[in-house]
């Protein structure tokens, strides 16, 4: 059982040291020497004086032609970060004492994101329209759970695949960039009684003026026949928003999601800020609170904070 537990381990971090180097190389090559703050400067190439750089979501988008064509297929899709100390003021150990009555779950642990995105297909139909696959993984580590050897307490992964349309209105002042459609798929990898899954159309939609961009997602649940999560949408609902401002190389973030239940209102809030450190790594500080952080917690309040690092692709 001991051999078997550290292979549960090791491997998930041993692929996800060798994703991160990879996309990170992919996202490292050569830059202009004038980055704009609160930019994405990943992967671009030099760009004169007077020109005016791409907005954040044109080029984490590549949402026109010169981006598409100046940058690599593989890049970042949602942020990349490790929270090397992350506090959970109310850790919820019931689904495992199911399988374990004598688990417990310290307060203190590790909470890493492994997000890329791939490009499958660009200009389709001479438009500015383009095919992605992406994957997200996040995982909860009890690190610190020393007298449990350390385990994993769960792992979400989240394979999808977006097209994206490149637009050019206003809403309200802000300046429409992309549409984007697609289908999602999210599940912990488990057996029962741990298993949690879920699919749905998504659809999303980015708007920006100068520093600020936002993200407005939206999405539909398929129904399932065997469900093992009862009443999902009830808690996490059926969107969320999320908002960044960007003061020079800093990163001040909100998210916000509500079931618009007025009987029984439910919902989450995640703050996050940003700050320099040194080349693309930049220190990370996260606040959560509410439900369907994770899947196994998605109907628990779950109220956590946490420190770390974030590889900073808005440079």
């Amino acid at each position: 059982m001991f051999k078997t537990s550290r292979l549960r381990i090791e491997r998930p971090i041993v692929l996800i040291v060798l994703a991160v180097a990879f996309t990170g190389g992919l996202m490292a090559a050569p830059q202009g020497a004038s980055s704009a703050p609160g930019q994405t400067a990943v992967a671009s190439t030099a760009r004169s004086g007077d020109e005016e750089k791409p907005s954040y979501f044109t080029e984490l988008w590549q949402l026109d032609r010169k981006t598409r064509a100046s940058q690599p297929g593989v890049t970042f899709h949602r942020s990349n970060y490790a929270l090397a100390f992350s506090y959970n003021f109310r850790p919820n150990p019931a689904p495992l004492q199911e399988v374990d009555p004598e688990k417990t779950l310290v307060k203190p642990e590790v909470m890493f994101q492994l997000s890329f995105k791939a490009r499958l297909w660009r200009d389709i139909l001479g438009k500015d329209l383009v095919l992605w696959v992406a994957y997200t993984q996040r995982s909860f580590w009890q690190l610190y759970n020393f007298d449990d050897s350390s385990p994993f307490r769960e792992t979400n992964y989240e394979p999808e695949v977006l097209l994206n349309l490149g637009t050019r209105f206003n809403v309200f002042g802000l300046k429409a960039r992309f549409i984007q459609l697609g289908f999602n798929h999210q599940s912990n990898g488990q057996s029962e009684p741990l298993s949690r899954s879920w699919n749905r159309v998504v659809a999303n939609v980015g708007l920006e003026r100068g520093p600020f961009s936002l993200l407005l997602k939206g999405w539909y649940r398929f129904p399932d026949v065997d469900d093992d999560n009862p009443g999902l949408t009830h808690y996490v609902g059926y969107g969320e928003v999320w908002g960044y401002y960007f003061l020079k190389r800093h990163r001040l973030g909100v998210m916000v999601r509500d079931n618009l239940n007025f009987r029984e209102n439910l919902g989450a809030i995640q703050i996050e800020w940003s700050f320099p450190v040194f080349a693309m790594m930049a220190g990370y500080v996260q606040y959560f609170c509410g439900y369907g952080e994770s899947l196994l917690d998605y109907n628990h309040r779950v109220h956590r904070i946490g420190i770390g690092f974030i590889l900073s692709d808005w440079y």
